[in-house]
């Protein structure tokens, strides 16, 4: 009797060494699992990341070939500005200075010519609508004439780079003229 409880107690560790180990290998298959699927998904976020990196990185260099003139062209507007200011206030009709301003015309339209071709466009909104994004109202004038909001005169031409604002139009925006209040004669 005592070798059947013996053989019972064996068959009954042995039983339950099995389970127990059995348990113990689902819980470690179980912690490996969330373990691979944690490191799938870091592995995922990392190679996520990396692609934003990349693209990122694109991005900055598109937008310094795009925008790689941007100093430059602002350096070179007050030239461009001296130029026409200089045929705006020549005579046309003095024969003694008609070569120069020929010169200057033909150095200007070649000055434009240039900053077309590098996507650098002028802003002359003289008669438009006033733009707070592209114009920088330097005055404002009454004005029967025209709508309320309008530009009137443009002091200094705006430039966009590629679309972006490299200098606001300056420009003066016409208002409503104020109403004429009666006087004490037509009040009585």
């Amino acid at each position: 009797m005592a070798d059947e409880q013996t053989l019972d107690t064996q068959n009954l560790d042995a039983n339950q060494a099995p389970e127990a180990s059995g348990d113990d290998l689902a819980a470690r298959v179980q912690v490996l699992e969330e373990q691979l699927a944690g490191a799938q998904d870091q592995a995922l976020r990392v190679a996520a990341d990396l692609q934003n990196v990349r693209r990122r990185a694109e991005q900055d260099v598109e937008k310094a070939h795009k925008f790689a003139l941007e100093k430059f062209a602002g350096d070179l507007l007050p030239v461009i500005d001296s130029l026409e200011r200089g045929l705006e206030l020549s005579n046309p009709d003095d024969e003694s200075i008609r070569p120069m301003r020929e010169g200057i015309e033909l150095t200007l339209k070649m000055f434009h010519d240039t900053l077309k071709r590098y996507q650098l466009e002028a802003i002359d909104p003289h008669g438009e609508p006033f733009n707070a994004e592209q114009h920088q109202a330097m005055a404002m004038q009454e004005s029967a004439d025209v709508e309320p909001n309008s530009v009137l005169k443009v002091f200094q031409k705006g430039y966009q780079l590629n679309g972006r604002l490299l200098r606001p139009a300056m420009v003066v925006v016409s208002k409503a003229p104020a109403p004429v209040s009666p006087s004490i004669d037509e009040k009585a």
